[in-house]
């Protein structure tokens, strides 16, 4: 119980260092209405109709759609922990995807503690026996693989220190492309994958999703996301790259916008370095295929990973003294029992 309290206290000192959040419980889980985010972000112009608010200042904008988990940010689509709801006739965005998403992507040289790089660890999906995904052009290994080295090519001439977790067809397991990874201080990682399901289209970027948090891969909550992951110490770092890297990958791509997601996959779950995920578009599909199978469009996102590794290192590059933080970090919880599984109301 003196735990629980001092948590609360904690919890109390934070919001009133936060300024003027008014914090709403909606269905269990604090909420902030958009009015109250817009005004902290310097966002004074706003569009609204029935369904969808956005607030805009120049060239940054925010925009949600009520009871959807679809959400704008610049115009780059990000797919929210929890849909945007409607209260007291105000659409609000979870406190969790504030803090986890909003933040991190609209003040990047705010997160504290992030490393300059000087590293980067490509690391090209499947090989060996493993195929991955088909389509009548090839495998997605061999266009993995074909993606990273050119983009180890463009990184490489611009100075950094490149590593691939692996250099030819031969089939590494997920464990230990983790491994490889972490052995890198100052690093970032970027896993490429082509997809599959379908005819889907598109790129999307996938990066961890924060303790609590049901990952996008599963029906709903599970006790395994309620489990602290080492790549959680990179929360706010993870979010800041892979929307350096989702905005590269559809700007550059023109492809259609998946979004950026957050998943547990265990090549992104367990890094001590930020890392993200890519998947380049459908091998299932004869359209993106097409494209996939061609080595000017592999350039292209090679190009595109090595634009989102210098927009990340210029965003973070800058650490200058936090002035008013963007809604306090909710008390740390205890992990629930294993029945019946609720995401914990302070999130």
């Amino acid at each position: 119980m003196r735990r629980i309290i001092c948590l609360l206290l904690v919890f109390i000192a934070r919001l009133a260092n936060a300024g003027d959040w008014a914090v709403h419980q909606v269905g269990g889980r604090d909420y902030l209405d958009m009015d109250n985010i817009a005004d902290f972000y310097g966002l004074k112009e706003v569009k609204r109709t029935e369904k969808e608010l956005t607030v805009s200042s120049g060239v940054r904008s925010l925009r949600a759609t009520m009871n959807s988990a679809e959400f704008y940010i610049n115009n780059l689509k990000f797919i929210l922990s929890y849909p945007a709801v409607e209260h007291g006739g105000k659409i609000c965005i979870s406190r969790m995807d504030l803090v986890k998403l909003i933040e991190p992507v609209m003040r990047p040289s705010k997160i504290k503690n992030a490393q300059p790089i000087d590293t980067v660890v490509l690391d090209a999906g499947h090989g060996g026996h493993d195929n991955g995904a088909m389509s009548q052009w090839g495998g997605e290994k061999t266009f993995a693989l074909d993606t990273v080295q050119r983009a180890r090519a463009l990184l490489q001439a611009a100075g950094y220190k490149v590593v691939l977790t692996r250099s030819d067809d031969t089939f590494i397991p997920l464990d230990d492309r983790v491994r490889i990874a972490n052995k890198y201080r100052r690093a970032i990682f970027v896993s490429v994958h082509f997809n599959a399901g379908g005819y889907g289209t598109g790129v999307e970027t996938y990066t961890l999703a924060p303790r609590g948090v049901p990952s996008m891969m599963a029906d709903g909550p599970s006790i395994s996301d309620f489990v602290e992951c080492a790549g959680h110490a990179h929360d706010a770092e993870n979010i800041a790259l892979a929307t350096a890297t989702h905005a590269a990958l559809v700007v550059k791509t023109r492809m259609f916008d998946r979004g950026l997601k957050r998943a547990r996959f265990v090549v992104i779950r367990d890094l001590t370095i930020p890392g993200v995920l890519i998947e380049g578009g459908f091998q299932s599909n004869p359209y993106d295929a097409k494209f996939i199978a061609t080595p000017i469009y592999r350039q292209t996102l090679a190009q595109a990973i090595f634009s989102a590794v210098e927009n990340y290192k210029r965003a973070v590059g800058n650490q200058p003294k936090e002035e008013r933080v963007a809604a306090p970090e909710p008390p740390k919880i205890a992990p629930p029992k294993p029945a019946p599984i609720e995401p914990p109301s302070s999130q």
